[in-house]
């Protein structure tokens, strides 16, 4: 289900959706850095329930519990404060709405529309981006879905999920086209200098797909 989004078109979320479940092939959990009020974390946890429940109805024993530890799990992380400040490579006429602060909502709205919606809670960690480490993110990821708005923000994002992501494993960035934040192409772009990876843009989402 797409869920209604004010940040996220309806074609992009659909993307994210199929997107995510392409990456159910791939080894590890999923994550989503920038949550901002939920929705696209309720698609992704919709992918991944769907998931484990096909898995457990084809197991003799729950799927949390198995020798190859097959489950998947969503691992969702955000500021919940808002905006950042902005660093000069954000800066554009066309975004003087994003200010920090912007964007804030609290963890608890978050937890509600899950306990609302009937699913599962995942886990959700309360921090800045460049607070966290690898410590607090899941051993391996099959999918990234980045959603920072900022160059520093998804710079910290694209640092803290490259050492975890398992081959053909995917990374998702919104506002990659996105004028009013210019900040999220020139991170991106740094960052995939000479990275063996295959990209595509589809509207304001770039999709990078791990080849090692």
């Amino acid at each position: 289900m797409a869920w209604k989004n004010d940040q996220v078109s309806l074609k992009e979320t659909e993307y994210i959706i199929d997107s995510a479940t392409s990456a159910l092939e791939i080894e590890g959990d999923f994550v989503e850095l920038g949550c901002y009020r939920g929705d696209t974390s309720l698609c992704l946890a919709e992918v991944v329930e769907k998931y484990n429940k096909n898995l457990q109805n084809t197991s003799d024993e729950p799927v949390e519990n198995s020798g190859e530890n097959l489950a998947r799990k969503l691992w969702i992380y955000d500021s919940f404060e808002g905006l950042p400040e902005k660093n000069r490579e954000d800066e554009s006429v066309l975004g003087k709405e994003f200010v920090s602060g912007a964007l804030g909502v609290t963890k608890r709205e978050v937890k509600e529309r899950f306990l609302k919606a009937g699913l599962k809670v995942p886990i959700i960690k309360k921090a800045w981006f460049n607070e966290l480490t690898s410590d607090d993110m899941p051993e391996k990821i099959a999918f990234a879905f980045l959603d920072g708005d900022f160059y520093g923000s998804i710079k910290d994002s694209l640092n803290l999920v490259t050492p975890l992501m398992t081959s053909g494993g995917v990374i998702l960035a919104h506002d990659y086209n996105n004028l009013a934040l210019p900040g999220v192409k020139k991170a991106v772009d740094e960052w995939l200098t000479g990275k063996n990876v295959k990209t595509e843009v589809f509207e304001t989402l770039i999709k990078i797909t791990i080849k090692n």
